[in-house]
């Protein structure tokens, strides 16, 4: 098949890779404990589904406006203003299938060939695919361990320039769980100003938040109508497979951004998008009892990791996954991940799927139940001590 040079560059997901491979082990009538898939272990919300069933109910099956209904891109609007401090109107608000299209249309809509756009690593692997899909040239900025794994500004200083059209942020980040400081944000905000890019802020895991408040770098001076920001609401209410996100967008980009949507898919459904609003509108309590269990999670397989010889791992501060240095085991990361699934039937993801920075890392999400996160910690040693021993 004569494929367009574009489609040919775009990139997968490991972790849907792993997760067939997973489920073909279980066929076989071995357990594999899963702990390669990013999304909370929680039901949706009983009001945000009932909010979906009565809107069904009521008839609310038809297309909607390509942005999205106007009672929920006000709630965003008020939440955005609620959780960043900045007032935007509802008409910069786009509602999309997921926070995916989010980042695919705003490159769209900014790279072209020539471009160049910054992007952490390790980093969400879609981000490389989509700035190569464009034609556009990746620049990944290293993210070190040493530096709690967030941009040392001064290197990605060096990594800018008048070529750069867009930065990638993605704070609290996966794969590593990191979060900038405002310090960061205020001098990455500053760079942006000097070189003339924008900001595609990711903040898809903002309130999955451990300490601290979540700092956008849209609410700093003049960084408004220079940032796109990201949301959604797969993970901060469990709603994955309802394929709900939105972008807020500068002024003069949101109606492009509406017309790749009408190009595109058209609308997000209507009755998932009442269930936005009621998830935005309702009670909280849900999110902040979710938020409490990653927490003690967290502990659990932070602590539990540091005490497997070889093993060094850093107690995220956002997100649901960690990021452990496995170079003390003397095995690359493909290959530990491959014996902990093959041979300890333990899913985790290679951290060289996330950028080359990721080489000698796992990462495992603590989306999981305790038990899960007990176990798979315990097949891990084994596996783990008889690569040591050897």
């Amino acid at each position: 098949m004569r494929l367009s040079s574009s489609v040919r560059r775009l990139r997968s997901e490991s972790a849907l890779d792993v997760l067939s491979r997973a489920r073909a082990i279980e066929a076989q009538g071995r357990t594999v404990i899963h702990m390669e898939i990013g999304e909370p272990d929680f039901d949706t919300p009983s009001h945000i589904v009932e909010a979906a069933i009565e809107a069904l109910h009521r008839g609310e099956t038809h297309y909607t406006p390509a942005a999205g209904i106007l009672p929920l891109r006000e709630a965003i609007a008020a939440h955005v203003e609620r959780t960043r401090g900045i007032r935007v109107p509802p008409d910069r608000i786009v509602v999309t299938l997921g926070a995916k299209p989010v980042v695919f249309f705003a490159m769209l809509a900014l790279l072209e060939p020539g471009d160049e756009c910054v992007y952490p690593d390790p980093g969400f692997p879609i981000y490389e695919s989509m700035i190569l899909f464009t034609g556009a040239r990746p620049i990944p900025a290293p993210l070190h361990m040493e530096n709690d794994f967030r941009f040392d500004v001064d290197e990605l200083s060096g990594l800018v320039s008048e070529k750069t059209k867009l930065l990638v942020l993605n704070s609290p980040e996966n794969p590593t769980g990191g979060v900038l400081t405002p310090a960061d944000l205020e001098r990455i905000a500053d760079l942006a100003q000097r070189y003339d890019f924008y900001v595609l802020s990711d903040e898809i895991y903002s309130q999955i938040l451990y300490e601290g408040e979540h700092h956008s770098i849209a609410a700093l001076p003049d960084m408004d109508e220079r940032t796109i920001i990201l949301d959604g609401f797969s993970k901060t209410y469990a709603m994955t497979g309802w394929r709900l996100g939105y972008g807020v967008f500068p002024t003069e980009l949101a109606p492009y951004i509406v017309r790749l949507q009408v190009n595109s898919n058209s609308c997000a459904a209507a009755f998932t998008q009442w269930a936005g609003l009621a998830a935005l509108t309702g009670p909280q309590e849900p999110v902040a009892r979710m938020v409490a269990e990653f927490r003690r999670r967290r502990e659990l397989i932070v602590n539990g990791l540091n005490r497997i010889p070889g093993i060094r791992c850093l107690r995220p501060q956002g997100a649901f996954y960690v990021f452990p240095n496995i170079e003390g085991t003397g095995l690359s990361s493909e290959a530990l991940a491959n014996k902990l699934l093959e041979e300890g039937g333990v899913a985790t993801l290679a951290g060289s799927s996330f950028g080359s920075c990721g080489e000698g890392f796992l990462r495992l999400s603590y989306a999981t139940s305790t038990e899960n996160i007990q176990e798979g910690l315990e097949r891990m040693s084994e596996v783990i001590g008889r690569i040591t021993s050897a």
